[in-house]
């Protein structure tokens, strides 16, 4: 007898929704990621260049997001790899941005899924970790693989972004939404790219581990820093 019933879902999949939810109290709300300077700059003025602007930010810092994720949910030492977020983020303000969300992931993330790995962290990097480190042990600690943490920080690097430009630009929300889904596919294949440097880097160390440049925003996080007045934090 034959069934047409759905296949199972993959291991840890609802806790991958908790953790990429917006709503998911780890403070990125407060947070443009580049989006505010790319506005006032001009960059960013509708629905075409939010999406050239975040394919930008994916393949980028995106992807190295997602690949530290990964090797943190893959089993890398998570001090070792805060130290390799440190040597990938090069300017000050992004160091101290990435740290401060850190921090808030960690609160967070120790009151869902609580874990000595994060309890150790925490104790180790008092100020914080770099958030995709944070990510990527709780995406651990939630029984999820290095794939899906990756997931879950190449789809930030794009929907913080997306969800900033409804407020910065009173943009339509269903083009902000469609700017993410067009971008879907290479979300898959950052994600994809990530897990498997994330799997290398367990033998070979984090230098196995993306590297992507993005200097447009490192200078436009200094710049924005400096910002008497400003809607988001960064």
């Amino acid at each position: 007898m034959t069934t047409n019933a759905p296949p199972p879902p993959m291991p840890g999949s609802a806790a991958l929704l908790i953790l990429a939810d917006g709503r998911f109290p780890a403070g990125g709300h407060a947070h443009s990621g580049g989006a505010e300077a790319a506005v006032k700059a001009g960059r960013i003025h509708d629905a075409a260049t939010l999406e050239a602007f975040c394919r930008g930010r994916l393949h980028t810092a995106g992807l190295t997001a997602a690949a530290l994720a990964a090797a943190a949910a893959a089993g890398v030492d998570p001090l070792v790899l805060d130290e390799a977020a440190d040597a990938r983020t090069p300017v000050p303000a992004l160091r101290t941005t990435a740290r401060r969300l850190g921090r808030q992931l960690m609160r967070a993330a120790r009151a869902t899924w609580p874990s000595p790995e994060l309890d150790a962290l925490a104790a180790a990097r008092p100020r914080g970790a770099h958030q995709p480190v944070v990510q990527g042990l709780a995406a651990r600690a939630a029984g999820l693989d290095p794939q899906a943490a990756a997931y879950a920080a190449a789809y930030e690097s794009a929907g913080g972004p997306a969800s900033a430009a409804v407020r910065l630009l009173s943009l339509d929300p269903f083009d902000a939404t469609t700017v993410l889904a067009r971008l879907a596919p290479e979300i898959d294949r950052i994600a994809a790219r990530a897990a498997e440097a994330a799997h290398r880097a367990l033998d070979e160390g984090p230098g196995a581990l993306p590297a992507a440049a993005a200097p447009l925003l490192d200078i436009a996080a200094e710049q924005h820093a400096t910002w008497p007045v400003r809607l988001f934090a960064s």
